[in-house]
């Protein structure tokens, strides 16, 4: 892996800056819940508390088309980054899809624990947690891929300077991003069959008796 253009070593601040564009939109998120209303706070309540019944009296087996339903959200967001990479005006998209992550992560955890103290964070533990361990560097990796080749689009063809000794970058993106899609569908799987176990399991504590 050390001909590839797509490498840890001096991607170095693009690492740092795009994983610090998320943990920005993670605080984001998690401020937006002090500015929801009380009308809105009792509509999440509501809903929340259907979730968990729902949760509760799941059945054990879950369908395997709830699998791909999980999978083809992850692969999704992953090629729309692929796409965005491919175009220069596609790069303030990428830092766009990073932060609204952030956020999205950022307004359920905090919402959970504001709402319901420990056990919302111990709920938080179970289902955002596991399996965003590894989507979100799986993102960030591609996300950086994306950025990086775009930075080359512009280099090699809007600016004209031609970069020796990188070839093929075009076919690195591609495996790359094959790669992160193929580890996605393994957490697709994890988070399919083993979350939903660890939720029904932290779930009669936010039921009300």
């Amino acid at each position: 892996m050390r001909s590839s253009y797509f490498t840890f070593k001096g991607q170095t601040s693009l690492y740092v800056f795009v994983a610090v564009l998320f943990l920005v939109g993670v605080i984001f998120g998690a401020l937006m819940v002090n500015a929801l209303s009380l009308e809105q706070r009792q509509d999440l309540e509501g809903y929340l508390g259907n979730f968990f019944m729902t949760v509760q009296h799941s059945a054990q087996v879950t369908e395997t088309g709830a699998y791909w339903d999980i999978a083809m959200l992850h692969l999704k967001w992953v090629g729309l980054i692929f796409i965005l990479g491919l175009s220069v005006v596609g790069l303030p998209g990428i830092l766009v899809l990073d932060f609204l992550k952030g956020v999205l992560i950022g307004f359920t955890v905090g919402y959970l624990v504001g709402q319901y103290s420990w056990k919302g964070l111990l709920f938080a533990l179970v289902s955002v947690a596991p399996h965003n361990l590894f989507v979100i560097p799986i993102l960030l990796i591609c996300s950086v891929a994306a950025m990086t080749f775009s930075l080359y689009i512009i280099r090699n063809r809007v600016l004209m300077q031609r970069t020796p000794g990188r070839q093929r970058p075009f076919a690195s993106y591609i495996v790359l991003t094959l790669v992160m899609a193929a580890l996605l569908l393994g957490v697709a799987s994890f988070e399919t069959w083993v979350t939903p176990a660890m939720m029904r399991w932290v779930t009669p504590m936010l039921l009300p008796a």
